[in-house]
C-alpha cells in the first residue's frame, strides 16, 4: 500500500487501435475545433461591438458561447496532441485540471440556459416588468452565479479526488474525467459520494426550473396567434440549445455509467466527444439564424452594408413581439426607455398593425 498514492501520470487508452487512421481524424478534429471557435467568436463579436445587443438575452448567449471556447479548450488541444504522438498520458494535474474544466463547463451551460428560460419567462409573461427586473446590475450578478457557483462545485468534488489514494493510473477514455480519476481511487470515501449527489441534486433543480418556466411560457402564449409567434421566435432556439445539452450529458453520463464493454472503441470515442463537439457548434448556429438582430447584423458585416436601419427594424420588431396590447405598446413606449431611432419603428410597426387606439403619431 506504500505505492499506492504514488501516481504522476495517467495513461489515456481511448486513442489505442486507431493508428491507421490518426491524420485523417487529426484533420477533421482541428477542421471542428476551427469551426467551433468561428461560430462562437462570430457571436461573441457581435454582441460585444454592437450596443444594441446589449440586453439580457443577448448577454447570456454571448456567455454561452465564451463557455463553449473554455469547455473546448479544455479538450481539443490535448486531443489533437495526442493524435500527433506515440504516447497518450497525461500528467497528475493535468488530468485535474482537465476534469474541472470540461464538468465546469457542461454545469455552467445549464446555468446560463437555466437563467435564459427565466429571462424568456419575464419577456414574455411580465413584460411590462420586464427592464425593472432585468437591470444591469441583477444580470451581472446572474451571469457571476452562472459561473462561479458549477466551477465551485465542480472544484470541491476535484479536491476531493486529489486526496483519495489511488490504485491505478489507466484511464479508458481520450480525456480525463472526475468520475474515471474517482474510480482509480483504493477505496470510496464519503465526500466522493455525497458531494456528487449534492452537484447532480443541484441541476435537477435547474431542470424543475426550466420546466416550470415553460409550462407559465406555453400557458401565456396558447391564449393568441400572435403570442404563439412570440414564443417561436425567442423560445425555439433555446428549447433546442437545452435539448441538446440535455440530450448529449445524458447519453455520456448513462454510457459511461452503464456501456457495454464490448462496443467498438470508435463509438466510445464518438459518445465522449460529442458533448464537446454538437452544443459549442449548434448553440451559436442556432442563435445566430434565429434572432433577427444577429442574423441581420452578421449577414450586414460579411456584405458590408450599413447596419443601422436593418438593426433598429429587427430591434423594433423584437421589441413589439413581447407587446400584446395597446396598452403594453403606449407603456412601453412612454418608458423612455427606447433609443429614438427604435422608437420610430415601433410607432411605425404599431401602424402597420392597426392599433390606432394609441393616439400616437409618427414622426
Amino acid at each position: 500500500m506504500d505505492n499506492v498514492s504514488v501516481v504522476t501520470v495517467f495513461t489515456l487508452s481511448g486513442l489505442s487501435g486507431i493508428a491507421n487512421y490518426k491524420i485523417t481524424i487529426f484533420i477533421f478534429t482541428l477542421l471542428c475545433y476551427c469551426v467551433i471557435w468561428l461560430v462562437n467568436l462570430t457571436i461573441i463579436v457581435t454582441v460585444i461591438v454592437d450596443k444594441s445587443l446589449h440586453e439580457p438575452m443577448y448577454i447570456f448567449l454571448c456567455n454561452l458561447c465564451v463557455n463553449g471556447l473554455y469547455g473546448t479548450a479544455a479538450f481539443y488541444p490535448k486531443f489533437l496532441y495526442d493524435l500527433l504522438s506515440t504516447t497518450h498520458v497525461i500528467s497528475y494535474a493535468g488530468c485535474l485540471l482537465q476534469g474541472l474544466m470540461v464538468h465546469s463547463s457542461i454545469g455552467t451551460d445549464f446555468s446560463l440556459l437555466a437563467l435564459m428560460a427565466y429571462d424568456r419567462y419575464v419577456a414574455i409573461c411580465r413584460p411590462l416588468v420586464y427592464h425593472s427586473l432585468m437591470t444591469t446590475q441583477r444580470v451581472c450578478i446572474f451571469v457571476c452565479f452562472a459561473w462561479l457557483t458549477p466551477f465551485s462545485l465542480i472544484l470541491m468534488s476535484t479536491i476531493t479526488t486529489a486526496t483519495s489514494r489511488l490504485c491505478g493510473s489507466h484511464i479508458q477514455r481520450i480525456y480525463c474525467i472526475n468520475w474515471l480519476i474517482a474510480n482509480l481511487a483504493c477505496s470510496a470515501s464519503v465526500a466522493t459520494i455525497i458531494i456528487p449527489a449534492f452537484n447532480y441534486t443541484f441541476y435537477f433543480g435547474h431542470a424543475v426550473f426550466v420546466f416550470w418556466s415553460y409550462v407559465h411560457l406555453i400557458k401565456t402564449c396558447q391564449s393568441s396567434k400572435e403570442n404563439w409567434n412570440k414564443f417561436m421566435q425567442t423560445c425555439v432556439p433555446h428549447l433546442f440549445s437545452l435539448a441538446v445539452v440535455v440530450v448529449s450529458f445524458l447519453f455520456d453520463m448513462l454510457y459511461m455509467r452503464f456501456g457495454s464493454k464490448e462496443i467498438p472503441q470508435s463509438f466510445e470515442n464518438f459518445m465522449a466527444m460529442e458533448i464537446l463537439f454538437i452544443p459549442p457548434i449548434i448553440n451559436p448556429l442556432m442563435y445566430g439564424f434565429k434572432l433577427t438582430q444577429i442574423r441581420n447584423r452578421v449577414l450586414n458585416f460579411i456584405c458590408g452594408l450599413p447596419p443601422q436601419q436593418a438593426l433598429t427594424t429587427a430591434q423594433a420588431t423584437d421589441q413589439y413581439m413581447f407587446l400584446t396590447s395597446a396598452t403594453e405598446v403606449r407603456n412601453t413606449i412612454h418608458s423612455g426607455l427606447m433609443a429614438p431611432a427604435t422608437l420610430v419603428m415601433l410607432l411605425k410597426l404599431c401602424q402597420v398593425k392597426k392599433l390606432p387606439e394609441l393616439g400616437l403619431s409618427i414622426p
